[in-house]
Formats: structure tokens, C-alpha cells, sequence
């Protein structure tokens, strides 16, 4: 085999998985800008003939898709960089500071939680929400997102800040720094790329969280926007064209987060693996 067409191959192969990847959503973007389900269902994979944009005003407004997308929007945000703040601090004690076995104890016990389904903490979930008399609010989801991404957070932190030289730590100390301005100064600004790809992969998995938010919530003006992609039908039909749009829209945030933070994305996946 030439040696030219020996090293075409994975570039091959890769840009076939990406056209496999590709085709779902070009198949969901070319559906909604069609008129209607008939001109779906006529020409479901082809380019439309008629480009319908008003699938996307009708989706916003009509089908409450801007409250259930601000709603998913500040949720998935503020619980996954309070998660972040709550990870990283508990990281930097555990990893940094010296408190013998404590330290080993601690991070044993948050990894707890990763070996337990989130689907089996739902009636435990549900009955401390009860009675912490959050539930119908968006408290009823915050919390328990951010309860569930610390494991995940602080193993990724943690393995960051073990790479870190201890001789920035002595040089800051030496210029009269404590533990708190040493995490807020020197170690936070480090570790931006991890906490970079922790925030990405916590915002994703609140964005699309369906289970707690289809439970929790039963006012209509606090669903999120995987819960409301459901009241897309009704009593006669689906408008599979304005769902379309609306799944756009659910997938548009995370591209356009990808998009500006690929490159800390990147930094932050390959952080640790390598000392020295």
C-alpha cells in the first residue's frame, strides 16, 4: 500500500464518522426552515425548496421556547459554576494544603458519589427537596445538579492540581500570601483550563436533564427547555417543523460555547497527563 494513501486512511475514516455524526442534525436544521409536516414527510433528507424561517419566530414565541430556553440557560450556568467554586476549593484543600490522612479520607468520600445511579437517588432526592419546601421552584433542580457534578468536578480539578509545581505555593508564601489568597491568586488562574472542560461537561449534562426537571417542576413558566420540547404536541398534531427549530435552539448554546472555549477545552482534557 502507497505510503500516501496509508496515511489517508484515519483522515478518511474520520471525516466519514464526522458525516455520520453530522447527518441527524443537518437532517433536524433542513426540517425546520420547511412549510409543514407534508413537505417533511415528501422530502425528508433533501434540501427544502422553500426556506420557512418563520418556524423559528412561531417556535419562540408561540411555543414558549424563549422562556423555556432562559430558564434551562441561567439554571445550567449558575449551578455549574457554583459546583465549580464548591469543587475547586475542596480540590485545593485535599490536594494542597496537609492534613495527613484527613486528605485521603475526604476525597474517598466524595468519590462516593460517583459509583451511585442518579436514577436511584430520585426518592431521596425528591423527599429532601419536600422538605426543604423547594419544590415547584427552580431550587427543586439547582441543587441537586450541583450536588451531583462535585465528584466529577473535584476528580478533575484534583488531578489538575496535583500537577501544579509546589514552588509557585513557596514563592507565594514567602511573599506573605495565605491558603485563601493563594487558591483565589495563583492556583484558580492555573487550573482555568480545567475548569473550562468541568464547566462544559456540567452545563451539558444540566441542559439536557429531563428526569428531575419533568418532576419537580409542574408550573409551566419554570419548565426547562428539554421538558417544554414535549408540550410541542397537542391534541391533533406535532408541527415537526417548529420542533425542528426548537431543537436547534436547544443545540445552539452548546456549539457556541464549544466554538470560543475549544481551545481551553483542549488544555484542559490534556492537563496532567504529562509532569515535569
Amino acid at each position: 500500500m502507497p505510503r500516501a494513501l496509508r496515511r489517508s486512511l484515519p483522515h478518511a475514516a474520520l471525516l466519514g464518522y464526522l458525516l455520520v455524526v453530522l447527518f441527524p442534525f443537518l437532517f433536524v436544521l433542513f426540517s425546520s426552515v420547511k412549510k409543514d409536516n407534508n413537505s417533511i414527510a415528501l422530502n425528508p433528507f433533501g434540501i427544502p425548496k422553500e426556506f420557512v424561517f418563520n418556524n423559528y419566530v412561531e417556535a419562540w414565541v408561540n411555543a414558549k421556547i424563549s422562556t423555556y430556553f432562559f430558564n434551562s440557560l441561567y439554571i445550567s450556568v449558575f449551578a455549574s459554576v457554583v459546583s465549580i467554586m464548591l469543587a475547586g476549593m475542596f480540590a485545593f484543600a485535599v490536594t494542597r494544603m496537609r492534613h495527613g490522612r484527613w486528605n485521603i479520607l475526604l476525597y474517598s468520600f466524595v468519590l462516593v458519589g460517583m459509583l451511585i445511579p442518579n436514577n436511584a437517588l430520585m426518592l431521596p432526592i425528591y423527599t429532601i427537596v419536600r422538605k426543604l419546601h423547594i419544590l415547584n421552584t427552580h431550587w427543586a433542580l439547582i441543587v441537586p445538579y450541583i450536588a451531583n457534578a462535585i465528584p466529577f468536578t473535584v476528580i478533575i480539578l484534583a488531578a489538575f492540581m496535583r500537577s501544579l509545581p509546589s514552588e509557585i505555593e513557596e514563592a507565594a508564601v514567602m511573599d506573605g500570601l495565605k491558603a485563601p489568597g493563594i487558591f483565589a491568586k495563583i492556583i484558580v488562574p492555573l487550573t482555568v483550563p480545567a475548569m473550562v472542560t468541568v464547566f462544559i461537561v456540567n452545563f451539558l449534562g444540566n441542559w439536557n436533564e429531563f428526569l428531575l426537571a419533568n418532576y419537580f417542576l409542574s408550573n409551566d413558566e419554570l419548565r426547562t427547555l428539554p421538558v417544554g420540547m414535549v408540550q410541542f404536541r397537542d391534541q391533533y398534531q406535532m408541527n415537526y417543523a417548529q420542533m425542528s427549530a426548537g431543537i436547534v435552539y436547544s443545540v445552539l448554546p452548546v456549539v457556541i460555547i464549544y466554538a470560543i472555549l475549544q481551545e481551553k477545552i483542549i488544555e484542559g482534557v490534556t492537563a496532567g497527563s504529562v509532569k515535569g
